[in-house]
């Protein structure tokens, strides 16, 4: 695998093509350099190549690189080409090798993942980590099979992206929308019709390059800044969505602020369009120096921590002191007379890094926000973590549109929102006690509880003034909620907006351990009609779900506070210790994982024993009045909507309210109408050994089997086990709920036909007579099952757990799997993990069996 340039040189006439000449360089087994050229000659390919031994091994990829893993980009090698070529962006002349426009379209860095890149490169597989301005993370290059072997002279490979935290799943083609220079900002048409001499861009990894004169195309034809563009917004959500196709970013705490430059000038517009430039001057004279465009982004001013921080941009407008104020750009609306609007975000972030380089040192408060392509929820616990508000959520392949749209979501660390203040009361008549807020509602303003801290020096001198600017002489709160007047009560024209951190809702619908932490001047009253959003996570949680759980004190497990954390639901047995609603809740957390494979997004009976398992139980199916915000409702059409669960959080807050067991409809998650597994209950008579159970499920398995079906297994909690087969619910093997059951039934009249002194199928258990009841009824639509992780309301603290076929065998003990055992029983590999990929179509079983 020696590199040498004799090829390279060979092709080219140096007279007549820009391309450098170049020479090998020394061998570098330190910071070895990486990057991808995209190529428009005979046709569009990116060039990917990386250093090793002096020269720059390359690959001609036929298509843009995808953080997709499922996608294999054919790579064909080519010759060496010299370092120098990793400089080059510019147009290689026709009739020339290779004629057609260059540009740098990534670089960086890379890292070999084997010890011997000799020996993987003549293996045909090497393993890189790319640290890049658009790759990153592990990636790998495999040869083909049928050109293992062989000369290495255009040897054909296959790039692809490894499974890891910079992996995107779903991306596809979504990068090849990207059409700006990494280096420069340029799009190919510009680069192709810009200078006759090539350019060589000084790459990011080894110097910052200079900052170029705008465009063309980044110079707009208009003299002054484009008008107000209305702006796109996220919905509220309790938890990222983990689907494909998904980033996130940070959720920042500051002003949402729009620049639009040109001509010299730049405007700063508040999120309704208000001209707030004369409030920043500073960074209105910086964005003035910016190429015409219009941004979207957020303007904040950091803590000492470099954290963003409400109440100090607050007090930074109140006293006029804003010069540091740090202004994070998430979007690019326009880029000179282009409208990128309709491009998907990944187009349009890619020309916002690329015009934030090109502004360098001229804009020392403008900052590029970059986005996660990780798991929402990992992102959105490091956020808080860090003390941040929150996470944004974006889909890749979305325009930018004005108003709330699905394509943008926003959870929130915090209980962080606004609230409308209706009143204040007093200490005295003139000092502030408490603020009296409520969000906008049909039948008025609806009451949510006082606000009492929070009120600084610093924020107090604001309000002060606003409060007794903004007086009424009547309350204007509607509902039996509305707080009666009094003395030190002052009723306010609902005008004001007040930005407050909260520890979630009480039952009665109030906002819990409420902080004041500033007023929103950018948004109107009547833009607050959503209930205050619980915390979505909290940066105690991850502390507390290690902590013991002091007696009596506050305890917040997945951003969810617990009442009574030290309540004990199930008593001391056999040796083991109590269990308490906290252990309860940490255990939720801890399972969730596992356990939201099975209940997510399905409609759930919860039995709640808010007293513990000696006191009353009850079947819970409907929300009830003050049900946790972070429960999810699912509609099934004829009946009131069913309480489902879509992250912890939600499982932690049916532990709060004492909900011990889960039992999920078996139907496809968001699809309560179609049926997407079949479970069959084998429930001991009276006096059998659990030995005989245990036989059962091993000759239900290959009768099975032979359907052409996958069976699992798992303990119930109890004296029975479960026989689980997953069925495939696409539109072309979907079946309906009766037809679900009816197989259930006929694989179990079929087992009792076979086996009549093992098996039954009578429901009455006087009529059992000693056999084994194959309950076959758990098939039909609104019918349950116990989920795999769940907790059992029984004395023990038992678990439901998920068996591999090989632990199905005498001596199993299901009492051995508690909640006290959860730690260690998580540590292992999951028998369930390939539930899924398991999945067959029911249809031709059903064939088989006569239906």
């Amino acid at each position: 695998m020696r590199g040498e340039l004799d090829t390279y040189r060979g092709k080219r006439d140096f007279e007549s093509t820009p391309e450098p000449r170049g020479r090998k360089g020394r061998s570098n087994r330190g910071r070895l350099r990486y990057l991808i050229q995209r190529h428009a000659a005979t046709r569009l390919h990116y060039d990917f190549r990386i250093e090793w031994d002096g020269v720059l091994k390359s690959w001609a990829v036929t298509k843009a690189p995808s953080r997709d893993p499922s996608v294999k980009r054919l790579a064909v090698e080519v010759e060496d080409h010299p370092l120098d070529y990793g400089d080059f962006e510019g147009t290689i002349p026709g009739g020339a090798y290779g004629a057609g426009t260059v540009q740098m379209w990534d670089t960086g860095t890379w890292t070999p993942q084997d010890e011997d890149v000799e020996a993987a490169f003549r293996k045909g597989v090497l393993k890189l980590t790319l640290d890049g301005e658009r790759l990153k993370g592990g990636w790998a290059l495999v040869r083909l099979k049928s050109d293992r072997g062989k000369p290495s002279k255009r040897n054909n490979w296959l790039l692809l992206k490894e499974k890891d935290d910079q992996a995107v799943e779903g991306e596809g083609d979504a990068l090849a929308e990207i059409d700006a220079s990494i280096t420069t900002g340029r799009s190919m048409a510009e680069i192709a019709g810009g200078a006759s001499r090539w350019t060589r861009s000084r790459p990011t990894t080894r110097k910052a390059p200079p900052k170029p004169k705008p465009t063309r195309a980044a110079a707009s034809s208009s003299s002054r800044p484009r008008a107000f563009t209305p702006l796109q917004f996220a919905k509220v959500v309790d938890h990222p969505p983990g689907g494909a196709g998904w980033v996130h970013e940070i959720k920042f705490d500051g002003y949402r602020i729009q620049i639009a430059v040109g001509g010299g000038q730049a405007v700063l517009r508040t999120r309704s369009g208000l001209d707030w430039t004369d409030r920043f001057p500073a960074l209105a004279a910086q964005a003035a120096t910016w190429p015409d465009g219009v941004i979207d982004g957020e303007l904040c001013a950091l803590d000492a921590d470099h954290t963003p921080d409400f109440s100090a941009l607050q007090a930074a407008i109140s006293d006029g002191k804003t010069d540091s104020l740090v202004y994070f750009a998430f979007d690019l609306l326009f880029e000179g007379d282009e409208d990128l609007r309709a491009k998907p975000l990944s187009h349009r972030k890619a020309r916002l890094q690329a015009y934030c380089d090109r502004v360098g040192k001229a804009g020392p408060n403008l900052r590029f926000v970059d986005h996660f392509a990780s798991s929402g929820e990992a992102v959105l616990l490091s956020a808080c973590r860090m003390d941040l508000e929150g996470v944004i959520s974006k889909r890749l392949d979305a325009p930018y549109k004005a108003g709330r749209t699905v394509t943008w979501v926003k959870s929130k660390c915090r209980g962080r929102d606004e609230v409308v203040i209706g009143g204040w009361s007093s200490e005295g008549g003139s000092r502030l006690r408490s603020l009296l807020v409520g969000v906008k509602d049909k039948g008025g303003l609806r009451y949510m509880g006082r606000v009492g801290t929070g009120f600084s020096a610093a924020l107090t001198k604001t309000l002060l003034p606003a409060l007794k600017k903004a007086a009424a002489d009547e309350s204007p709160f509607a509902g039996k909620a509305a707080p009666k007047g009094g003395r030190d009560i002052h009723w306010l024209k609902p005008v004001l907006v007040a930005e407050i951190e909260h520890a979630g809702l009480t039952e009665a619908g109030s906002v819990r351990q409420a902080s004041y932490k500033g007023l929103r001047e950018d948004k109107a009253a009547r833009e607050v009609t959503a209930q205050p959003q619980p915390p979505a996570s909290a940066p105690t949680a991850a502390k507390a779900a290690k902590a013991p759980a002091p007696r009596g004190g506050k305890v917040v497990v997945a951003g969810v506070t617990l009442s009574h954390p030290d309540k004990v639901l199930w008593p001391a047995q056999g040796g083991r210790p109590a269990v308490t609603k906290a252990d309860l809740a940490r255990y939720y957390e801890a399972a969730a994982p596992r356990l939201l494979t099975h209940v997510a997004q399905r409609p759930v009976s919860i039995v709640r024993a808010p007293e513990g398992i000696d006191g009353e139980r009850f079947f819970q199916r409907h929300a009830m009045p003050g049900h946790s915000p972070r429960l999810a409702l699912i509609d099934v059409k004829e009946r009131k909507p069913y309480v489902g669960v879509s992250d912890a959080g939600g499982l932690v807050a049916i532990g709060q309210s004492g909900g011990l067991e889960l039992h999920p409809w078996g139907c496809r998650p968001g699809d309560p109408e179609t049926p997407d597994q079949i479970t069959f209950d084998l429930d001991p008579d009276e006096g059998l050994d659990f030995g005989d159970v245990i036989a059962a499920a091993r000759m239900l398995k290959p009768y099975l089997e032979g359907l052409g079906l996958t069976p699992f297994v798992k303990t119930t909690g109890g004296k029975g086990l479960h026989v689980v087969v997953p069925i495939k619910s696409d539109s072309r093997s979907r079946v309906e709920w009766d037809q679900a059951k009816a197989f259930a039934k006929a694989v179990s009249e079929a087992m009792r036909k076979d086996h009549p002194e093992r098996f039954t199928t009578t429901l009455a258990k006087k009529a059992r007579g000693g056999k084994i009841f194959l309950d076959y009824l758990r098939n039909g639509r609104m019918a349950t099952a116990v989920a795999p992780w769940s907790p059992r309301a029984r004395p023990g603290a038992t678990i439901a757990f998920p068996l591999s076929w090989g632990q199905v065998k005498a001596g199993l003990d299901p009492r051995a799997y508690t909640i006290a055992d959860a730690a260690a029983l998580l540590k292992k590999p999951d028998p369930w993990k390939d539930f899924r990929k398991a999945e067959a179509s029911l249809k031709p079983a059903l064939k088989k069996m006569g239906l």
